[in-house]
């Protein structure tokens, strides 16, 4: 058994992460400030993890719960491309500031390993597909940036001090739990709900763009793994489907499971978006031993079902 500290764990991800990690018998320390994090999804401890609600730019409490922490899965972060392009200096703050926080806090203690949620956006609107994690990383977004630096301080702490880093790019990451309200929300919630709601799925651009999906429970068996394998540290990985999936391929599969299909609606790009994302994940295979297992189409099915349910 081993004591976790999960910064955002009261997110979307998250949440996934802390519910996995007791159903097998570990301890839970989550650290969130319920900016985006949702308070009912602490219901789904029954009280087995210790949730405290604060910043992880606070230093003097990110020190405290590190105490005695072996393993740390660091989530907390500004996640939001179009919020990151309104505010740079705070998404700056939370996302490379409140990291070197984590990574200050976790080598005075002595943890085993930081395994740090980075994204696909590094890259980009890189042309060269699939992305390995040798492909040019030019982030379009402070968001982007914000985890690009928050990489390179992982690895510069794992090279400097010896503190055993994982990153891990995530590319679109969906399942239940998701929230697919507001502006900010990843697009299959959104379609999901507006086509339960009677409305048509809305489409930024075109829809030729193209992104790798992921179900989130395959997120939370890479995270678990990034802990375990010995010849993780110090490397950065994706983690990807290896599919590229166009929005309107989306859009039709989400009717698909529904008894009224709905045509969608499109309106004009969003400002930071990339056009084509899609990963290479030999990597993580080959070190890791992840392969992502869950099909795009049972991954949106399970979703829809547990929407409004």
């Amino acid at each position: 058994m081993s004591l976790f500290l999960v910064t955002g764990g009261a997110g979307f991800i998250g949440s996934h992460l802390v519910t996995t990690l007791l159903e097998r018998g570990d301890q839970v320390r989550v650290l969130d400030n319920f900016a985006t994090g949702k308070r009912e999804h602490i219901d789904l401890y029954h009280g087995r993890a210790g949730v405290v609600e604060g910043d992880v730019r606070d230093h003097a409490l990110v020190e405290r719960l590190m105490a005695g922490v072996d393993y740390v899965l660091h989530l907390a972060a500004v996640v939001s491309v179009p919020q990151s392009m309104r505010d740079p200096a705070l998404t700056n703050d939370v996302n490379v500031n409140g990291t070197l926080n984590v990574l200050a806090a976790a080598r005075k203690f002595n943890v085993k390993r930081v395994v740090f949620s980075s994204s696909c956006a590094v890259y980009g609107d890189n042309p060269e597909l699939p992305l390995s994690e040798r492909s040019i990383t030019q982030p379009l977004s402070p968001y982007a940036a914000s985890k690009l630096i928050g990489e390179v301080y992982c690895q510069t702490y794992y090279r400097a001090y010896g503190l055993p880093t994982v990153c891990l790019r995530y590319f679109n990451i969906y399942g239940p739990r998701q929230d697919p309200n507001g502006d900010y929300a990843a697009v299959i919630p959104k379609f999901v709900q507006r086509l339960k709601a009677g409305q048509a799925p809305l489409i930024y651009g075109a829809g030729q763009q193209t992104r790798d999906f992921v179900y989130v429970g395959d997120v939370v068996r890479a995270n678990l793994l990034a802990c375990e394998h010995p010849q993780a540290s110090g490397r950065v990985f994706n983690i990807a489907s290896g599919q590229g999936t166009s929005l309107l391929e989306l859009a039709a599969s989400v009717n698909g499971l529904t008894p009224q299909p709905i045509q969608p609606q499109f309106a004009p790009p969003r400002e930071g978006d990339i056009l084509h994302s899609r990963g290479d994940g030999t990597c993580a295979h080959t070190t890791l031993g992840f392969q992502p297992t869950m099909g795009l189409n049972e991954g949106l099915k399970q979703l829809y079902d547990s929407i409004n349910r």
